[in-house]
């Protein structure tokens, strides 16, 4: 954070212009879109034929249920989010979010 910091007051001495972007990353699982994964997998990394359409089915059909006041919902269609606990999770998010320095650059 101190490393930050210092960088931002010498970009602001140096008049530089300077972006400061801060996520909560704490439900951001929960905001993948699945159809947007699945084309930033194919376009950007090469994912095509047998594997997307594994990944496809890996992320269809997804429900999740909710605890309110100790009560379960019943089960809800997901059609975002990346599931937690696996291993694959981060790997989507990601790819997913790896573009980002491109936006900036294009701002």
């Amino acid at each position: 954070m101190l490393c930050v910091h210092s960088d931002i007051v010498r970009a602001i001495d140096e008049k530089r212009i300077v972006g400061l972007v801060l996520l909560d990353l704490s439900t951001a699982f929960d905001t993948v879109d699945h159809s947007t994964l699945l084309t930033v997998l194919q376009q950007r990394f090469g994912v095509n034929d047998v594997a997307l359409a594994w990944l496809q089915s890996y992320l269809s059909e997804r429900t999740q249920k909710f605890f309110v006041e100790g009560v379960m919902s019943q089960p809800i269609n997901v059609n975002c989010s990346v599931p937690q606990g696996s291993v694959f999770g981060p790997v989507e998010f990601i790819a997913y979010t790896e573009d980002v320095t491109t936006v900036f650059g294009k701002h």
